[in-house]
């Protein structure tokens, strides 16, 4: 997907991706689309004039469902009007509105100059709160159209899902939250379900993690391979010796692509653009889809998106990939989201291999018999083209988004789900295949183990014989398969290893913590190569277990699992060192730990260890000064009782006590973001020191 090139913020001259409204020309992509129909003749202006104009910013309120609508609140109720009034050189600057198509009101829209953002106190103020509320994940700052493929995937906490391009993330952690959506304010439940994120880019799979981490969840697996050759999961059948192949419940197929509905952000795009871009992308974009369909189980869904415009990339793909599994259809999703404007998907299109976008053909014979280079023939096959059934697919069920119509970017998403007419033959193929599978013992013979490397597709992947590819662009996808593959056998991630329950350094952590006996200590983890507990402890839910406990990680290329609840606190010298409950693991602990060992504060307290790093528990006023100087050096947990904010009282923090002091164990953006939310504005310890840029301002979202 295009990304802009980068400049510095004081340093306009530099940037090659800000360009004026008058060279916001491109007459290869007008003339494509035109060809294409893609709006009215008479919605043609507003179309265009809708892609010259900035991109509005957009962020959706995130994290569990009742500390999302508290700061939802918190935005309405507080923010909102401090910026109703506001005037900035003589114009007046419209406040934050609420996005009206997303559920509860939780994504909102504003159009705001960056020097807006940077003098206006008010603004400010407000960006700051965004900045740091974005940096602990309670807010996730996203595309509007970005939004949607997750919202029509209807996540539940037990359903097994597959995020198969997941980086760098914004819609896997909406995926999260909805396995979560039984969450409450103070702890994370432990859905029974499973979300598999996976990104073929090893570089943008870290991001992903660091993403999703804002979230915390033991049902979360990150793996980094080729989504179109995904191998088979195995899974143990329940009441045999036998293994067959994980089924997901719900498959997100947020495809590669040319990205061109991005163009108004990414505006480096009307210099590039060029009407091939699309059409190289095709053939991956179904065997992705495919994929997909061979690893989804009975009364799945999968939903296909794009930020493209371009039909070769979205209908052109679902109709190929209908057509080759009958056992799929689309589904109707006119009436979700009544509020937000759609267009149905295309039922004709013409595809081009003339490089100013003028020359298109209806057919692919007109296309086989025109005059058109026959290298740049070699590049297209008969997919490419609307079928000639195109009328039985249903095509107009998939959904087009346009920029001029609620003010955003473009996109493209079609629903798939199984037939119940076709449904029972295709899922026998699959129990077949599963059976096929579950001959193979759990650490098979190297020769029989399923290929994952991307020069060879599993056999139950093959193509079917209509999936047409063309010569030349077989070559290079085998010269490129050769190469990824070569890449691929440097994976050099550290494997996960479960603990025995008895494991002594377990042991003294649960019982230092005070932690429950109904804490699953055989679901923690480490990892290390030798499977020593040395500084991390990880929490996965059973699913997760099951997984890897059955798969080798390298052949499924395993980059993270679970989420990080302890970690090692080293001590003073001559003391031994403990563990401690992370804060961004605490939600994921809470649930097991002792309420009686949890200390009861009050706000002037939390306020002193907001403000300083190290407050000597003497400063502490009482009674909390007593309780905490009778507690023992380690990790506790401390709830503040939050009477001005009623729906944050029972914020829940870690802190560390050592012999004569105490600290609270969040991070800095962490303790910023929980500043400004209580206190009303940043007095800690790092706001006085200068905070480094955040990683809300060095990552471009998406």
């Amino acid at each position: 997907m295009p990304r802009p090139k980068r400049g510095r913020s004081n340093a306009k001259d530099q940037r090659t991706d800000l360009i004026e409204k008058v060279d916001m020309e491109n007459e290869r992509l007008f003339a494509y689309y035109k060809a294409q129909n893609i709006v009215p003749e008479e919605e043609w202006p507003a179309f265009v004039e809708a892609l010259r104009q900035h991109l509005p910013t957009t962020f959706r309120v995130a994290g569990s469902r009742q500390i999302a609508n508290t700061l939802n609140s918190m935005i309405k109720d507080l923010h909102v009007p401090s910026l109703s009034n506001v005037i900035f050189e003589g114009q007046d600057i419209p406040p934050p509105v609420q996005i009206p198509w997303y559920p509860d009101g939780l994504a909102w829209q504003f159009n705001v100059p960056k020097k807006v953002l940077r003098k206006s106190p008010e603004f400010k103020k407000f960006h700051s709160f965004l900045v740091f509320e974005t940096e602990v994940g309670n807010v996730s700052r996203q595309e509007a159209v970005s939004m949607l493929p997750p919202l029509f995937l209807d996540v539940e906490p037990h359903h097994k899902v597959m995020d198969m391009c997941a980086a760098p993330g914004s819609k896997t952690a909406q995926i999260l939250e909805a396995l979560h959506a039984q969450d409450t304010a103070t702890s994370t439940s432990t859905p029974t379900g499973l979300l598999l994120a996976n990104d073929s880019d090893s570089k943008r799979t870290h991001l992903l993690i660091h993403q999703s981490a804002r979230l915390p969840s033991p049902a979360l697996m990150v793996t980094n391979l080729d989504a179109s050759n995904y191998p088979s999961i195995k899974v143990p059948v329940p009441g045999s010796t036998r293994f067959g192949q994980l089924l997901f419940d719900r498959i997100l197929c947020d495809v590669p692509c040319s990205g061109d509905g991005t163009i108004r952000k990414n505006m480096g795009i009307w210099k590039t653009w060029q009407p091939m871009d699309g059409n190289g992308l095709h053939a991956l974009q179904v065997r992705i889809l495919l994929r997909a369909m061979n690893l989804l189980g009975e009364n799945g869904r999968i939903v296909y998106s794009t930020c493209s415009l371009n039909p070769v990339e979205n209908e052109a793909v679902v109709a190929e990939a209908l057509k080759s599994n009958p056992a799929f259809e689309l589904v109707d999703i006119s009436s979700k989201l009544p509020e937000l404007e759609r267009r149905p998907g295309l039922t004709v299109w013409r595809p081009t291999a003339d490089r100013t976008g003028a020359t298109t053909f209806a057919t692919y014979e007109d296309f086989l018999q025109s005059s058109i280079d026959e290298t740049l023939k070699a590049k297209m096959s008969e997919g490419h083209w609307p079928p000639m059934d195109v009328e039985t697919l249903n095509l107009p069920r998939c959904m087009r988004i346009y920029p001029h119509l609620q003010d955003t970017g473009g996109f493209f998403v079609a629903v798939l789900q199984r037939t119940v007419k076709s449904s029972k033959p295709a899922v026998a193929a699959e129990r077949k295949r599963e059976a096929d599978a579950s001959d193979l013992p759990s650490e098979a013979p190297e020769a029989k183990r399923l290929k994952t490397t991307p020069d060879r597709r599993p056999e139950q992947d093959t193509p079917s014989p209509s999936l047409s590819v063309a010569p030349e662009q077989a070559s290079a996808e085998k010269n490129q398969s050769k190469k990824k593959s070569k890449e691929g056998s440097s994976f050099k991630e550290n494997p996960y290893t479960f603990l025995p329950p008895d494991d002594p350094i377990l042991r003294s952590c649960i019982e230092r913590l005070h932690i429950t006996g109904d804490f699953p200590s055989s679901n923690v983890l480490v990892r290390n190569p030798d499977g020593d507990a040395a500084r991390s402890l990880y929490l996965a839910n059973d699913i997760v277990k099951t997984i890897i406990e059955n798969n080798d990680y390298e052949r499924i290329r395993l980059t993270a699992a679970g989420t990080k609840v302890f970690a090692k606190q080293e001590a003073g010298k001559g003391t031994e060192a403990q563990f401690r409950v992370l804060g961004e693991g605490l939600p994921v602990v809470i649930p097991y730990i002792d309420p009686a060992s949890i200390i009861s504060g009050d706000i002037a307290s939390l306020k002193t260890l907001v403000e300083s790093h190290y407050p000597l528990c003497s400063n502490f006023p009482e009674p909390f000064r007593t309780t905490v100087e009778a507690r023992p050096t380690g990790s506790h947990i401390v709830r503040f009782p939050l009477e001005t904010q009623s729906s944050f009282r029972d914020l829940l923090l870690p802190i560390w006590k050592s012999n004569v002091s105490l600290t609270l164990m969040i991070d800095k953006k962490a303790k910023s973001a929980l500043s400004l939310r209580v206190f009303g504005a940043d007095i800690s310890n790092a706001a006085k020191e200068g905070h480094p840029k955040s990683t809300h301002e060095r990552e471009e979202k998406e």
